[in-house]
């Protein structure tokens, strides 16, 4: 039979309610009491009833994780560092894919808020700003991290996109191409927008005009892509791709087709999964700092649980560019 509170009460010679208090680490509890307490439960080896504690609390210890692609070696990465950062701080995590389906962002928002989840840190598909709005108004604090959402309320913790396409365009353009395309995500996609903007805005100011092939951050649309850039009547000569899921469907079709990198085609691509620097040649990547966005969403919004904080935050952080021998430059250029 499970042990019960009254046991544990009656081992340290307290009573029941002293005993919820310690465990509930209320501050008020006698020192000398507060050691007995915990002395008689490691005895008995008392493990709280979580249910009924949370029903006092009207909060669970759980914050609920909605990622838009757990396909997306990305992704995955960011949901590990989550739940690492927030294992250490005393909470679980209860994970969502939605698989980029706006439907299911909205059924497992509504679903996180029903079970009374400390908080959500979400990477959306769409931005549901009305559906996140909803959860917000029920008390629960939400953090966007990866891609921003227009919700007023919402914490974002965010990858400086734009500068770092730009910084990709403006290498390939120094050093002499001038035909340079990029892969684009889906354009209502935020992150895959800021990137589109970077690569714009260089391909501007160098008084070219942009090539941009639209596709859906997934490996079969960065194939279709490429095959469409390699028909381009310009002859591009180097390409930016803005995810590692299309790059691995880029350098299938460029294997294929007997396309020398970066002989006939400079690449630079956004990510850094492990096989990144094991690909013949190793690619030029533009590398998120994702244990970096993990921890710090994670702290946003135990601010925002424990009530420190009212008003919202975004942080945006840099990108890191590692140059590997797919973008056939090295060291600096003038203009980065």
């Amino acid at each position: 039979m499970p042990i019960r509170i009254a046991e544990v009460a009656a081992r340290a010679g307290v009573s029941p309610a002293t005993v919820s208090r310690v465990l509930n680490d209320v501050s008020s509890v006698d020192a000398d009491l507060a050691d007995r307490v915990r002395s008689a439960v490691a005895a008995l080896r008392y493990e709280p009833n979580r249910v009924a504690r949370n029903l006092r609390r009207q909060r669970v210890d759980m914050i609920g994780v909605l990622i838009s692609d757990i396909q997306n070696p990305h992704f995955a990465e960011l949901v590990r560092g989550i739940e690492r950062a927030a294992f250490a701080a005393g909470y679980r995590v209860l994970l969502c894919n939605t698989d980029e389906d706006p439907d299911k962002q909205t059924t497992y928002l509504r679903i996180l808020t029903q079970e009374r989840v400390a908080g959500i840190i979400l990477s959306p598909t769409r931005d549901l700003a009305g559906a996140i709005a909803d959860a917000i108004r029920t008390a629960t604090p939400v953090v966007a991290v990866d891609r921003a959402v227009d919700a007023d309320g919402a914490d974002s913790v965010l990858a400086n996109n734009a500068r770092a396409a730009e910084l990709a365009t403006t290498r390939l353009l120094a050093a002499g191409h001038r035909s340079v395309g990029l892969i684009a995500g889906p354009a209502e996609v935020a992150t895959a927008a800021e990137r589109r903007e970077g690569y714009v805005r260089a391909m501007g100011r160098a008084g070219l005009t942009p090539i941009v092939e639209e596709a859906d951050f997934r490996a079969e649309g960065g194939q279709r892509a490429m095959e469409r850039l390699l028909r381009h009547p310009d002859s591009v000569t180097a390409v930016v791709i803005s995810n590692n899921l299309m790059t691995a469907g880029a350098l299938g079709v460029l294997a294929a087709e007997r396309v020398a990198i970066p002989d006939r085609l400079a690449l630079i691509s956004f990510d850094d999964p492990f096989w990144a620097a094991i690909t013949n040649p190793p690619l030029t990547v533009l590398a998120q700092p994702v244990t970096r966005m993990a921890q710090r969403a994670l702290a946003l919004l135990i601010e925002r649980m424990g009530g420190g904080r009212s008003e919202p935050r975004t942080e945006r952080l840099d990108l890191d560019l590692r140059l590997r021998k797919s973008c056939g430059t090295s060291g600096a250029i003038t203009g980065e």
